[in-house]
């Protein structure tokens, strides 16, 4: 699976229906596969749970929406592995990042900031997340330095930064639990009022939808302009009203979660009200979800429409081509590394916030999920193949299966531990018999 347009030409005489829809879609046939895997999970935890437990609990609002949450941190540092994978490298340091950026970012607003700012000042929760990114790509730049110009295998250098990172993160405060943390920081989380609303959601569903279409228009236009092949209307169409279609579902479900009872009670007491009967207020989307949509947005905008994505590309299929061609390797590698330290910065920002504290714990084996949420995502551990929405999706995938099986009473992360080892391997051989397949 690759972010580079293909346009395949097939005997349509012998091609299935299926396979000229998908031409003509242009749907990636992998992308399906995943979609369907996710579905399957979904439908198939809820049927367990209302056939065996009495109550189907996994496709609610509830549940949903905090899939979305905990899928965030796991989703935004995937999309970093992406790069760092096609380019034929690994990064095990990513979780230890987290906790390690996560702690620092803790004392400087828990112990460090308030007593020169003072307490609750607003430029803490600002300085502290800046801070947190930018420490993130400084350790990411300088693991990416020992890589490139010490040549130094990346499993090596970031298996020692793995123990390094964690270590710190230890010594930082001496093992203690940092909390509370500034609570305009805290809402980065998630929560009730870590979430935009009714009203919000949906002028986020309209800007959204209007996006789509501006795209597909603006795409349709420009391959006019350079003589490229065009899909069918009616190809347009669907693709773009089942894009939209999507969206609105996704609003539907996070305004049908209505705040707790409990904290309904206190906001109408703070404003010294009664609640009103049959009270309803949404969480709408959640912070970390909108911060990871953006993120989305811009790595496959950097991957599908700047020259450095073309180069991550080039390095990924062929390294000792992509230098005899110019493109500095060396340099890329430092900046991949350093973009994925600040992703995982950004990754530990909502992780402590959602946790309104930092833990030595902070972090633990993201590594393991990041990777895997990568390759259960399409992105090939080869190099040179691999995408951005992949690696979303495949991260849904892995925090579904956590979700389910605690729904469902398998809530012993030994459990969990086996099951995502298990959809590690089974993606990698899925890969193997694709690109054999292909070839």
């Amino acid at each position: 699976m690759s972010d580079t347009p293909h346009s395949p030409q097939t005997n349509s005489k012998t091609e299935s229906a299926f396979g000229r829809f998908l031409r003509a879609t242009e749907i990636d046939p992998r992308l399906l596969g995943m979609l369907g895997a996710l579905l399957l999970i979904w439908v198939g935890f809820h049927a367990y749970g209302a056939l065996v437990l009495g109550e189907g609990s996994f496709l609610t609002p509830r549940n949903l929406w905090n899939l979305s949450v905990q899928t965030a941190s796991i989703g935004i540092m995937a999309t970093g592995m992406v790069l760092v994978i096609i380019t034929r490298n690994i990064d095990l340091s990513v979780g230890s990042i987290v906790g390690v950026v996560g702690m620092y970012a803790g004392l400087l607003q828990v112990e460090w900031l308030p007593p020169v700012l003072g307490l609750g000042h607003p430029a803490i929760w600002i300085l502290a997340v800046v801070f947190g990114i930018a420490l993130g790509a400084v350790i990411g730049a300088l693991q990416g330095t020992l890589i490139a110009y010490l040549a130094i295998p990346s499993f090596i250098v970031t298996l020692g930064g793995l123990m390094l990172w964690r270590g710190m993160a230890f010594l930082a405060s001496s093992g203690r639990t940092i909390s509370p943390v500034d609570s305009t920081f805290a809402l980065l989380g998630g929560g009730p009022y870590g979430a935009i609303g009714a009203t919000g959601s949906w002028i986020v569903c309209a800007l959204a939808a209007a996006g789509v279409i501006w795209m597909m228009i603006r795409g349709r236009a420009a391959r006019k302009l350079h003589g490229f092949a065009l899909r069918p209307i009616w190809a347009e169409y669907f693709v773009g009203g089942l894009s939209c279609g999507v969206i609105i579902i996704a609003t539907l479900v996070v305004n049908a979660y209505p705040w707790p009872k409990g904290i309904l009670k206190d906001y109408y007491a703070k404003l010294g009200q009664e609640v009103p009967e049959g009270a309803f207020i949404a969480h709408g989307f959640a912070y970390p979800v909108l911060i990871m949509a953006l993120v989305v947005l811009a790595m496959t905008v950097l991957m599908t429409r700047t020259r450095f994505g073309r180069y991550v590309f080039a390095i990924g299929g062929n390294p000792e081509a992509a230098a005899l061609s110019g493109i500095n390797t060396r340099a890329m590698t430092v900046k991949i590394f350093m973009l994925m330290g600040a992703l995982a910065g950004v990754a530990a920002v909502i992780a402590s916030a959602r946790l309104n504290s930092a833990t030595n714990a902070l972090g633990d084996l993201d590594e393991l999920m990041v990777i895997a949420a990568a390759v259960v995502g399409g992105t090939s551990l080869a190099g040179g193949v691999g995408t951005i929405y992949g690696a979303i999706i495949g991260a849904l995938v892995l925090v579904s299966l956590q979700t389910g099986m605690v729904l469902i009473g398998f809530g012993d992360g030994s459990y969990r531990k086996i099951v995502i080892g298990l959809a590690l391997v089974l993606a990698v051989y899925l890969d193997i018999i694709y690109r054999k397949r292909i070839k």
